[in-house]
């Protein structure tokens, strides 16, 4: 009798580290599928990732040229743009309506692109502003410039028009945005124009 009652408890012992390890198996097992998801998750976003590679051309009798680059990942677009060629001082980047710098003073770009039809203004702005309301810059004294710009209020080749920003341009000016001015900040000459294509 003894014997059966220290077998029994063998058995019960054994089938509770049994079920434990079987518990920690599966655990590890859960954690492998979570992390082989997560990898899967990561590449598939970065398989998404859409980019947009522009020239600027000189407009306006300037020397302003430069490239703009857009890249979008998890719904967020980052710009970054530079220009050489500028006046040294502070400059004006918009985005404009069409992706049409054919005229000499890029004039056939249209005016700010601005599809919720707000007033120009600081991007952020409370009272209201463009999609296209990018901002200011500044310029060396060799005339060189960069501007970084990150936001979720842009998409490259989506369904939103008031997101979209192919078929429009990107328009470099002479001088600065005072973001006030209406409708385009008094920025002055557009000095450089580039169409976002894909």
């Amino acid at each position: 009798m003894k014997r059966i009652f220290i077998t029994c408890l063998s058995v019960a012992i054994l089938g509770l580290v049994s079920c434990k390890n079987e518990t920690k198996d599966s655990e590890k097992e859960e954690d492998v599928k979570q992390e082989i998801e997560q990898t899967e998750t990561k590449k598939a976003q970065a398989l998404t990732a859409k980019e947009v590679t522009l020239r600027l051309d000189s407009k306006s009798n300037s020397n302003a040229t430069g490239k703009v680059q857009f890249t979008e990942t998890g719904g967020n677009v980052k710009m970054v743009a530079e220009i050489s060629g500028l006046e040294p001082g502070t400059h004006a980047i918009h985005i404009h309506e069409e992706a049409d710098c054919s005229a000499a003073d890029a004039t056939s770009s249209g005016g700010h692109w601005n599809p919720t039809f707000e007033d120009h203004g600081k991007w952020g702005d409370a009272d209201g502003y463009h999609k296209g309301d990018i901002g200011n810059f500044e310029a060396d004294s060799d005339g060189n410039g960069s501007i970084t710009m990150t936001t979720n209020e842009w998409c490259i080749g989506c369904d939103d028009d008031t997101k979209n920003i192919i078929g429009k341009a990107i328009i470099v000016h002479k001088g600065a945005d005072d973001f006030t001015s209406q409708p385009s900040g008094a920025a002055g000459a557009r000095v450089s124009c580039g169409g976002i294509i894909q």
